[in-house]
């Protein structure tokens, strides 16, 4: 009798064990399809377990077709969003309540090329700015402006942007609004807007000067002109002549960088004999006072072929690299013009001193207008600091590149290049 219990003791734990391991193993299975986001069908459970499970069953699979389908309107949704916005210019961002990035269109990335792949990511993670993030709160709660500047620094320099921000329902299946940004790179304008102040400022130190000496000496020669000797009026004429003329200088390089950067700067261009156009241009040079006790050289390369290019501009090149030259290296240095064959035809013309020379820390920044490395002498010498930007202008407008190098005390060479053709869209003889 004895045995016969525990026979069936047995029996019933075997039975209890086997239902335990067919619960477990549909719980895997439950586990596994709602992984796979798939419905729970009855064949994957093992073996019957009952009405519940049953229903279990059909609760999985309307919640899992349920999920599925939200899931699908929202990609949808997003989709439809991409679409739209692929084509527009300004970068737009959405975040969900959480700054999680639902959508970041193509224009986002090329403000923001570093980004990378942000979909799905932390916005913190996305943008390094404090100002943002503090814009995206001010937004939740309502007392953003209704458009706010922000600038985004990285390795690269400064973006900014002008950004406007709003919040949108949610999407399908959301339950928190998300928070949609326009962002409207203003990078080149703030870019301008610095080299305009820099411009106007520069500008008015550089017209203060003259025009301070020219309205003292005209006062005292108003106030005194009756009893001031002949030879101190001479003097005082002298000196408003001379920053009268300075003036006029100033006056006239300004104007031609303006026609140099405006959208049709006139180039005339014709086949020009490089060798026979600075012959000439030496010839002149020669003849002018600064120039005595200076000694030149001009070595053009004998395969030099003629170029295409405004002969009149291309002398203002020459000239103000002479004359700069002429500026800063004591009488009696040597100044020698030169040309050569580079690759693909292209003309190398070099204008070397043995003055000297440029530091190191300013010939970076020598081709930018009014930069001066000896600002003292170069005012004493009539310049205007716009002779090297001028140069820069005109070479770039011919299609090739100017630079110099240089060493303290072993003097400066500048170069430019001359393309042996015009630049595509420019016919000879004419503007762009």
């Amino acid at each position: 009798m004895l045995l016969f219990a525990l026979i069936l003791a047995l029996v019933a734990l075997g039975l209890v064990l086997r239902r335990l391991a067919q619960h477990r193993r549909a719980v895997a299975a439950l586990r596994e399809t709602i992984r796979a986001g798939r419905p729970l069908l009855r064949e994957d459970l093992p073996g019957a377990l009952g009405p519940d499970w049953d229903d279990l069953c059909v609760a999985i699979g309307d919640l899992s077709s349920e999920l599925g389908r939200i899931d699908r309107q929202r990609t949808g949704q997003l989709a439809q969003l991409e679409a739209t916005l692929g084509s527009v210019q300004e970068a737009v961002l959405i975040i969900d309540a959480h700054n999680y990035v639902l959508l970041a269109n193509p224009a986002f990335h090329a403000i923001f090329p570093k980004a990378g792949r942000i979909l799905g990511e932390r916005l913190e993670l996305a943008l390094h700015s404090d100002a943002f993030l503090r814009l995206v709160e001010s937004v939740r709660e309502g007392r953003a402006r209704p458009r706010q500047e922000i600038e985004f620094v990285d390795g690269r320099g400064s973006t900014w942007v002008e950004a406007t921000a709003s919040v949108i329902p949610p999407f399908e299946g959301g339950e928190q609004p998300n928070l949609l940004f326009v962002l409207h790179d203003i990078t080149r304008q703030k870019r301008l807007e610095a080299v305009r102040k820099d411009f106007v400022a520069n500008v008015s130190h550089e017209l203060r000067t003259p025009l301070s000496v020219i309205k003292g000496y005209v006062e005292t020669l108003v106030d005194a002109h009756d009893t001031m000797p002949v030879a101190d009026r001479a003097r005082f004429l002298g000196t408003i002549q001379r920053h009268t003329e300075r003036l006029n200088s100033l006056l006239e390089d300004l104007l031609a960088l303006s026609r140099l950067e405006s959208a049709q700067p006139g180039l005339a261009r014709e086949r020009v004999e490089l060798g026979q156009l600075f012959a000439a241009q030496l010839e002149d040079i020669r003849s002018r006072p600064a120039a005595e006790g200076h000694r030149f050289a001009l070595a053009v390369d004998p395969a030099t072929p003629p170029v295409l290019a405004d002969p009149l501009k291309l002398g203002q090149v020459l000239d103000n690299l002479v004359s700069n030259a002429l500026k800063y290296t004591p009488r009696g240095s040597r100044i020698e013009i030169a040309t050569r064959i580079i690759e693909t035809d292209t003309v190398e013309v070099s204008v070397r001193d043995d003055g000297p020379g440029i530091p190191a820390e300013d010939l970076p920044h020598i081709f930018e207008r009014f930069y001066r490395v000896d600002k003292g002498r170069s005012r004493e010498k009539g310049g205007t600091g716009l002779g090297l930007s001028i140069v820069k202008h005109i070479v770039q407008l011919h299609g090739g590149k100017v630079w110099a190098e240089s060493k303290p005390g072993a003097g400066t060479t500048f170069f430019f290049t001359l393309p042996p053709h015009a630049p595509r869209g420019e016919t000879p003889g004419g503007a762009r």
